[in-house]
């Protein structure tokens, strides 16, 4: 089975290089990354755009918009990414970047990074951004749920906020990153009402295979399996690892575990190019 990983990071980071060298234990490089992807018949790699420029690491409000990948000077041909949106950098100038961003067809939808900007997704701030995405036909991820620094304010990651963004933008399909875990059930509530909402089920544990497993069992996936079974909406959702924050191989057969059988090409393919249709020309 062919797999499109729709959300990975290509960033250098402080906290994903600790999370590869610590915890998940990848090679967060490109030549790791070629490998590990190509091992796991990974075709095509959706990376969210990030940069830091601070000793205080991600979110960084100094960040220029659009951020984009610079894990390394070459990026892999079978990469593609989403523009960040730092919504300090929204000017006239930084609006202009980004549209220039947007005609790049290795950029395929644009990323807001909610809980780490204290900004709701429906704030004004974002409406320039709503324009040209729709303009440009990409859509707009949000990261929801909790936050991988401990800044973060969880408020403005609630998953509910997308209801109104969606509401008023039909034209633009939104993608929740990590289905709004831990408030998964509302993101069920926010995909199955809305039929521009999808989510990815990237990042849902951090660490090795053995992480993976462990979480695997007991109760610690009972809101997630309760999500998944209420929304009954297995067409929205998309597979990706959040990679380097777990090793792909391993989250791959993780996330077959929650998907029935019959949707799996609809979760790890299909889906992906239906919310991303500029990556097309980037399919083997």
């Amino acid at each position: 089975m062919k797999v499109i990983d729709a959300h990975i990071h290509f960033s250098d980071i402080k906290s994903f290089h600790h999370t590869a060298e610590e915890l998940s234990f990848v090679d967060y490089s490109y030549d790791g990354h070629q490998k590990e992807f190509q091992n796991a018949n990974v075709v095509l790699s959706i990376a969210m755009g990030l940069t830091e420029t601070d000793n205080m690491g991600f979110p960084d409000y100094e960040a220029r918009t659009p951020m984009g990948i610079d894990l390394e000077v070459k990026v892999p041909a079978n990469i593609v990414y989403c523009a960040g949106i730092n919504p300090y950098d929204l000017n006239e100038e930084g609006l202009e970047r980004l549209k220039e961003d947007l005609q790049n067809p290795a950029v395929v939808g644009i990323k807001i990074y909610l809980g780490y900007y204290p900004f709701y997704a429906y704030d004004e701030v974002y409406e320039p951004v709503y324009a040209l995405a729709e303009k440009y036909g990409v859509p707009v991820v949000f990261h929801t749920g909790d936050t991988y620094s401990e800044r973060g304010l969880l408020k403005y990651s609630h998953p509910l906020a997308i209801d109104e963004v969606a509401v008023k933008h039909r034209n633009i399909n939104f993608m929740m990153a990590h289905f709004g875990d831990p408030w998964t059930l509302t993101g069920a509530e926010i995909i199955y009402k809305n039929p521009n909402v999808y989510a990815d089920l990237s990042g849902l544990i951090v660490g090795t295979e053995k992480e993976l497993k462990k979480h695997s069992e007991g109760r610690f996936l009972d809101h997630l399996r309760h999500a998944l079974v209420f929304a009954d909406s297995y067409d929205k959702l998309l597979f990706g690892t959040d990679w380097p924050l777990a090793p792909v191989g391993p989250y791959i057969e993780f996330i077959k575990e929650l998907i029935p059988g019959e949707h799996h090409e609809d979760v790890f393919y299909n889906t992906a190019i239906k919310v991303f249709p500029k990556i097309k020309p980037f399919l083997p």
